[in-house]
C-alpha cells in the first residue's frame, strides 16, 4: 500500500493582500498533486479489493477440487472392496466346483461322457448355465452363456469400473498402422496432414516435460535406427507388442533416426508418436541426427527419400512443409540420452566430451540435463548456448573409433578424435569410454547411428553395443536383418528378424502380390511407401557415412 500523510492546504490570503504569482502557482500545483495522489490511492485500494476477491474465488475452487479428489479416492476404495468381494465369490465358486468334481469322480452319474481320444471325462452341468441380463432402460433381456467372467457378481463389478478415456486421435494413427492398405486415400489427404499437426501439438508437451537424460528400470526393449522402414517395424510389433504396448511387461526405448531413406517415414514416426501419446510411461524416444532440420531437410542429398521430400510429395509444397516443420518441432523436444538400471548408458551417437572448463570428475549426465528442453541443434535456436549445443551435437553424431584409429595414435590424450564422417564430428576410443563408464559407475553403452547387416554388433572390448533396427536402404545387401536388444535385469537378449518373416502390407515392386493391382491403386500404394524398389536399389545409398567434401562443417555445427 502507498503510505502518505495528509497534506495541509494553506488558506487563501485575505482580500486586499498582494500574493506573489509564483506562490499562487506553487499552491495550485500542490493541490493538483494532492488530488492525483488521492485518486491513485483509491485505484490501488480498488485493485487490492479485486485481488482479495480473486483470492477468495481461488480458495473456493481449491476446496472444491480437494473435495472432488477426496470423493474420487472414496469411490476407488469402494471399487476395491467390490473387487475383493467378487474375487472371494469367484474363489468360493471354484472350491465348490472342485468339491463337485471330486464327488463325481467317486460316483460317476450315468449322463457323463468320456473322451476316448484324450482319456478325460467331459462333465455336463446338470442345469443350463445361462446368464440373463436385464437392460432397465430398454426393458429387454439379454441371454448368454454363464462363465466365470460373466457371473452376476463379476458383471456388477465390471459395470462400476470407469472406462479410461484415451486420445482418440492417437488411437486412430495406431489403427491406421495396423492395416495401412485400408486407408490409402486418407493417408494422402489433407485431413491426414491436419491430424498429424494436431497429434504434434499433444506430443510436444509430453516430450518437453521429460528429462534430457531419462532414467528407467528394466525390462526394456532397445531399438536402433528405423529410418521409415514400415516392414521391419511391423516385424517388431507383430512379435513384441502384438496385443498392444500397454499389455507388455517391459518398456520400449527407441534411439532415434525415425525418418529419411525409407519411404514410410511419415507412417513410422507418427505411429511411434501416437504410441507415446497413448502410453507416455511405456515408450520412450531419443533424438538422432536425422531428427534435425539440416539433415531431414537435405533434399539435395537424399532426393525423394528425404523426409521433407516425402512430406511435400504427399501433401503438396505448402502443406508438406508445414507438416515437416511441426514434426521437427516435436523432434526439438526429444530427450538425448537414457540410463537403464543405473548400469547401461543409451544414446543415439555416442559418448560426448565434457563441457569446457569443468572438473574431470563432473558428471556428464548432469551436463546433458542442462541442455534446453527445446533445442534445434542443427541449426540452433537463438537461446541455445554454444557449449551445450556442442554437447547435444556430439550426443547424436559421434561414433566409436575404429581399430586402425586406436593403433595409429590418431586419437588425443583424452581418447577422442576426428570421425571419418567428416564435418567436424568426433569419435570416442577405448580410453574415453573407460573414463566415462568408470566416472558414472556404468558397465555398457548402447547406441545406434551405424548400419550393421546383423542388426546388432559389439565393439570396444564388448562394452559398446550398436543396434540397428532396419534392414533396408543402407547398402547392407539383401541378406541384412534388423535387430533389437531386450535388457532384462542382469540378462541381455538379442532379437533379430527371421528371414522367414513375411509381412502382408509392404511389398517389392516385382512381388506377385501386387502385379494384379490396378494401375491407380499400385501408384497410390507406391506413394505411401507400401510398394518398394527392388533389392538392387539398396546399393544406391551409402552406409551412413559422409565424405568431407559432401558434408561441410557448417551442417553439423562443429568447430
Amino acid at each position: 500500500p502507498i503510505l502518505m500523510k495528509k497534506m495541509d492546504v494553506p488558506p487563501p490570503p485575505p482580500s486586499g493582500t498582494d500574493v506573489d504569482e509564483e506562490t499562487r502557482i506553487a499552491v495550485a500545483d500542490l493541490i493538483t498533486m494532492n488530488r492525483k495522489l488521492r485518486r491513485a490511492v483509491k485505484e490501488r485500494e480498488a485493485e487490492r479489493s479485486s485481488m482479495r476477491g480473486e483470492t477468495e474465488k481461488l480458495k473456493k475452487e481449491l476446496a472444491n477440487v480437494s473435495e472432488f479428489s477426496q470423493q474420487q479416492a472414496e469411490d476407488i476404495l469402494v471399487l476395491q472392496e467390490r473387487l475383493k468381494a467378487a474375487e472371494q465369490i469367484s474363489k468360493m465358486t471354484k472350491q465348490s466346483l472342485g468339491s463337485m468334481d471330486n464327488l463325481d469322480g467317486e460316483h460317476a452319474p450315468p449322463h457323463q461322457n468320456f473322451s476316448s481320444s484324450k482319456g478325460k471325462r467331459k462333465i455336463h452341468h446338470p442345469l443350463p448355465s445361462e446368464l440373463h441380463l436385464v437392460d432397465p432402460g430398454a426393458g429387454t433381456i439379454r441371454r448368454g452363456q454363464m462363465t466365470r467372467q460373466t457371473s452376476m457378481a463379476t458383471n456388477d463389478v465390471l459395470d462400476t469400473i470407469p472406462i479410461i478415456p484415451i486420445d482418440a486421435l492417437a488411437q486412430k494413427f495406431v489403427d491406421l498402422y495396423k492395416d495401412p492398405t485400408s486407408s490409402i486415400d486418407y493417408m494422402t489427404s489433407s485431413q491426414f496432414a491436419e491430424d498429424i499437426i494436431r497429434l504434434c501439438g499433444a506430443a510436444k508437451e509430453i516430450f518437453e516435460a521429460e528429462s534430457r537424460c531419462l532414467h528407467m528400470e528394466s525390462p526394456v526393449y532397445v531399438f536402433g535406427d528405423t529410418h521409415g522402414n514400415l516392414e521391419d517395424l511391423h516385424f517388431f510389433s507383430d512379435n513384441l507388442w502384438r496385443l498392444g504396448m500397454n499389455l507388455c511387461a517391459g518398456k520400449f526405448l527407441f534411439l532415434g533416426d525415425y525418418v529419411d531413406r525409407g519411404m514410410s517415414s511419415l507412417e513410422v514416426v507418427t505411429y511411434l508418436i501416437a504410441l507415446k501419446t497413448l502410453y507416455p510411461d511405456k515408450i520412450f524416444m531419443l533424438r538422432g541426427n536425422h531428427e534435425t532440420r539440416d539433415v531431414n531437410g537435405w533434399e539435395e542429398h537424399y532426393g525423394d527419400r528425404s523426409f521433407i521430400a516425402q512430406c511435400k510429395n504427399r501433401f503438396g509444397e505448402q502443406m508438406g512443409e508445414e507438416v515437416w516443420e511441426e514434426l521437427n518441432c516435436v523432434f526439438d523436444r526429444l530427450p538425448l540420452a537414457g540410463v537403464i538400471d543405473r548400469d547401461i548408458f543409451c544414446i543415439h551417437g555416442g559418448v560426448p566430451r565434457p563441457l569446457p572448463g569443468t572438473p574431470p570428475d563432473a558428471s556428464r549426465l548432469d551436463m546433458i540435463q542442462q541442455i534446453p528442453a527445446v533445442s534445434g541443434i542443427n541449426p540452433p535456436y537463438d537461446h541455445e548456448e554454444e557449449h551445450l549445443r556442442q554437447m547435444a551435437s556430439e550426443c547424436i553424431w559421434s561414433d566409436p573409433a575404429g581399430e586402425d584409429q586406436e593403433e595409429s595414435g590418431e586419437l588425443g590424450d583424452d581418447g577422442y578424435g576426428d570421425s571419418p564422417r567428416g564435418g567436424g564430428t568426433i569419435c570416442f576410443g577405448n580410453k574415453s569410454l573407460d573414463d566415462f563408464l568408470k566416472l558414472h559407475n556404468l558397465s555398457y553403452v548402447m547406441r545406434a547411428h551405424e548400419a550393421h547387416a546383423h542388426g546388432v554388433s559389439l565393439s570396444k572390448k564388448a562394452r559398446c553395443f550398436t543396434v540397428f533396427s532396419t534392414s533396408k536402404d543402407h547398402n547392407q545387401g539383401s541378406a541384412a536383418i534388423c535387430g533389437c536388444i531386450l535388457v532384462d535385469f542382469e540378462r541381455m537378449e538379442v532379437i533379430t528378424r527371421s528371414p522367414a518373416y513375411r509381412n502382408q502390407y509392404v511389398h517389392r515392386r516385382d512381388s506377385l502380390s501386387v502385379r494384379s493391382l490396378p494401375a491407380s491403386e499400385f501408384e497410390a500404394r507406391e506413394k505411401v511407401g507400401l510398394i518398394t524398389e527392388l533389392d538392387e536399389s539398396d546399393e544406391e545409398y551409402d552406409d551412413g557415412e559422409y565424405d568431407d567434401e559432401e558434408y561441410d562443417d557448417e551442417m553439423v555445427g562443429q568447430n
